[in-house]
């Protein structure tokens, strides 16, 4: 099913479905456990919640996108990814029990953020396939996740935090009817009676791949400690809780500046240099934040989340974009998700609670070493490029 009433170009129907996507998830991604605390969860249960929903994407987000890669249309898989999130937080609504809510937290887990690698690997494809840029669409959604958490953190304030499913609910509820706007996204033919089939395994490993998928998990895994302790850390440094907000949105603008304007700037920039200035940037912001500058240098720093997280992103997009055939685009974002947003930030997060303990903020400097580590990834791939034949 396709909805034609108000017919748009395809470049909008992406920026359609990011801005009701990302409008969600802007509340889900910090909020939920203000919901877990006001349904009455210990402070364990909202750990155990948070790694259940942790699981989910590690575990369930893989294994979806391989069979939407079989899909036979791209759209399907999205809406069923959306929908099925959509129902899965219309469980929470009447859960009580909080064995319950930590099963529910692994299945929205699962099925919300595995939407991220499906829409992800459509939009490039699709943006290569018929010549536009795929910066802007995601930008809005970048936009649309500032609106979601500035909107949904007031709506607590004045209701309290069952807001935050509300919210969420609403959001993926736009975007399951947004879904019904994307192109059809028709799989590619299967290759003729004869030809080389190599199947998912083979797939990831070509090309240079596990270097892509290493450069990529370290640097945006290095986000560790920012994710979990810049508020507590700055917070202590004697920034307010209204600048600390301040210097997020300040991260999220930078990167929405990035993708607006990544076509015309980015467009002849190799992807595994892109992914190498994510991580070059990357080294000299937790460097420098380690050193708890003042407030108009934090502000300043921030501005380098366009690259270490903006250009890494991109870079890995567009590298696997022209590696992995589209029959398993959407499996190869799946699994950048999985280590970056998963495995690797996972134990960057682990290791952030002890570095802060014991340095403060000096702890940012300790992401500096698996951002160097993708560093010297990306360089090893980008060198693979040039002496190849």
């Amino acid at each position: 099913m396709e909805l034609r009433l108000f017919p748009l170009p395809r470049p909008a129907r992406f920026a359609l479905f990011y801005s009701a996507f990302y409008i969600g998830f802007g509340a889900y991604l910090p909020y939920m456990p203000v919901w877990f605390e006001a349904r009455g969860l210990s402070p364990e249960m909202i750990g155990a919640a948070g790694a259940a929903a942790m699981a989910g994407r590690v575990l369930a987000a893989p294994l979806g996108a391989y069979l939407a890669d079989r899909a036979p249309r791209r759209r399907m898989a999205v809406a069923s990814f959306t929908l099925a999130a959509l129902l899965i937080f219309l469980a929470h609504v009447p859960a009580r029990e909080p064995w319950l809510i930590v099963a529910l937290a692994g299945l929205a887990g699962g099925a919300y953020t595995g939407v991220n690698p499906i829409i992800d690997a459509f939009a490039m494809g699709e943006s290569r396939r018929r010549g536009f840029a795929f910066g802007p669409p995601r930008a809005i959604g970048s936009g649309a996740f500032i609106l979601g958490n500035v909107g949904c953190g007031a709506l607590i304030s004045w209701l309290g935090g069952e807001a935050a499913l509300y919210w969420t609910l609403t959001g993926t509820g736009l975007a399951v009817l947004a879904s019904f706007w994307l192109p059809e996204g028709r799989r590619a033919p299967a290759p003729p009676a004869g030809a080389p089939r190599p199947g998912v395994r083979a797939a990831l490993l070509a090309g240079g791949m596990p270097l892509a998928f290493a450069a990529s998990a370290l640097i945006q895994g290095a986000h560790g400690f920012y994710y979990t302790f810049s508020a507590v850390a700055w917070q202590a440094q004697g920034v307010a809780p209204g600048w600390i907000g301040a210097l997020w949105a300040t991260g999220v603008a930078a990167e929405i500046v990035f993708f607006t304007l990544s076509a015309r700037y980015m467009a002849r920039v190799p992807p595994a240099m892109l992914m190498a200035m994510g991580g070059a940037a990357a080294i000299v912001r937790w460097g420098l934040l380690a050193l708890s500058p003042p407030l108009a240098v934090l502000f300043a720093l921030q501005g380098l989340h366009a690259l270490s997280f903006g250009a890494t992103y991109l870079g890995f997009l567009r590298y696997a974009t022209d590696q992995v055939s589209d029959r398993f685009a959407a499996t190869a974002q799946a699994v950048n998700s999985a280590l970056s947003g998963g495995l690797v930030l996972a134990a960057a997060s682990f290791a952030s609670g002890f570095a802060y303990a014991a340095f403060g903020a000096g702890g940012f400097a300790l992401m500096a070493v698996p951002a160097g580590l993708g560093l010297v990834c990306a360089i090893t791939l980008a060198n693979r490029g040039r002496s190849r034949p």
